[in-house]
């Protein structure tokens, strides 16, 4: 085989794009502290930074069925924060100062950058993240829900230095004025900015991040569809983006009136959706791992505890109770890579598996594999914890003792073994891996 260009290096790209972002950090640092001012700069640092734990706690529950790993969420917020709104910030002013100079008329010139420039500028240059993920990070963006994590990390980046601009502004504007406490213009910008709207961006890109999770979900021969939903995807948030900055050019009370006409339902309707499509993830998993359980890889209670949030959370607790972080460490990954599996077979049954379907299937089952021992106690404790109870009929026939037959104070007892017990219940367990495999090629 032929060696890869140097280019073509991991170490390479890594290093190309870490030095990007730093660069763009450091330029936009500088940027927003000669607009701001240093003071101005720590206020709105300490300000905007509140909501920023929340939104990504969210987004990592919302991720918790199949999480992905933390470099693609540092990736993703570290792009919005340094690079997109670096972008944002050179194109937005380049094209409202062209639009002044050509007009000779600045009003309208900000008007047009905040409703028609910044919604376009903005939304593209998050979509990017979102992109770059989908195309390098293929295995690890597999649906919907990848797609609102990824956007909506990326959002949150972005929406942390907006912020610190913003607020650090309305400090400065406040000094001048001599204004302070809830009648200063900085409260009203906190007020606005984290209190009502900190998801105001995630809500936006989180459109584009659908559109890429329904083409992640579509095969490889639909090429239209998988360029329609993004691109569709990306259209919306930067018409919804474009109706929220021109919420003040319908009056008085136009901010309220699309904040609760369309902001806050579409917002519950997104949050439906993604957590309907949580649950439909988990009943995937249910779906498709039972065929590993006939074949020797899983045991029988498995699937069923892997697709139970509750259960996953009590084999986590009941490992580390037993064995320490380590053993709960490695139940986690052995619900990671098991929810992998399931999605991996339901796309290879519907035809959207790629060529290494059969490879990546094998990787999957030796991680298990290599896990087995510290997870299958767990998760057979925590099935036996949350199985629901199964009724049981009495049978239509006498049963003696119990039913007239006998002293009823002396009741039918079974023999003490009815049935023996092989010593082995899985005697492919014993081996390396099991001696019948249906799934090999």
């Amino acid at each position: 085989m032929r060696h890869a260009h140097w280019w073509q290096r991991a170490w390479v790209r890594y290093g190309a794009l870490s030095t990007l972002l730093v660069i763009s950090g450091l330029v936009i640092l500088a940027l927003v502290r000669e607009e701001t001012g240093t003071e101005g700069f720590l206020v709105g640092l300490g300000l905007a930074v509140l909501p920023v734990p929340l939104l990504i706690a969210a987004f990592r529950w919302l991720d918790r069925v199949e999480p992905g790993p933390w470099r693609n969420l540092l990736f993703s917020f570290a792009w919005g924060a340094c690079a997109a709104a670096l972008i944002a910030i050179v194109a937005n002013s380049f094209a409202t100062q062209w639009i002044a100079t050509a007009t000779a008329d600045p009003t309208r010139a900000d008007t047009l950058g905040a409703t028609v420039i910044a919604p376009v500028v903005e939304e593209s240059a998050k979509a990017a993240a979102v992109l770059l993920v989908f195309l390098f990070r293929r295995r690890d963006f597999t649906g919907i829900v990848d797609g609102v994590v990824i956007a909506g990390v990326t959002a949150t980046g972005f929406a942390f230095t907006e912020n610190i601009l913003y607020l650090g502004i309305a400090f400065g504007t406040d000094q001048l004025a001599g204004h302070s406490g809830i009648a200063s213009v900085t409260a009203a910008t906190f007020f606005v900015r984290i209190v009502m709207s900190p998801f105001a961006h995630p809500l936006f890109t989180v459109l584009t991040g659908i559109g890429f999770g329904i083409s992640a979900l579509s095969a490889d021969r639909q090429h239209i569809r998988r360029v329609a939903f993004p691109l569709s995807g990306l259209l919306l948030a930067m018409g919804m983006h474009a109706m929220w900055n021109g919420s003040s050019a319908f009056g008085e009370y136009g901010f309220f009136a699309v904040y609760a006409a369309f902001m806050v339902p579409i917002f519950g309707l997104l949050t439906w959706l993604v957590i309907w499509t949580r649950q439909r993830e988990l009943r995937t998993v249910r779906t498709e791992l039972p065929p590993y359980a006939v074949a020797g890889w899983l045991t029988p209670a498995e699937p069923y505890a892997l697709g139970s949030m509750r259960a996953r959370r009590i084999a986590r607790q009941y490992a580390r109770r037993h064995a320490g972080k380590t053993a709960a460490r490695a139940v986690a990954q052995y619900e990671a890579y098991a929810t992998s599996l399931a999605f991996l077979r339901h796309r290879g049954r519907r035809g959207r598996a790629g060529a290494d379907f059969v490879v990546r299937e094998r990787e999957l089952l030796e991680e298990l594999w290599r896990r087995r021992e510290a997870a299958r106690p767990a998760l057979d404790h925590a099935a036996r914890i949350t199985a629901p109870p199964v009724p049981v009929a009495a049978p239509p026939w006498p049963v003696y003792g119990a039913y007239g037959y006998g002293h009823p104070t002396t009741p039918y007892s079974a023999p003490a073994t009815p049935y023996s017990a092989p010593a082995t219940p899985y005697p492919a367990y014993e081996t390396a891996y099991p001696a019948y495999n249906p799934y090999r090629s």
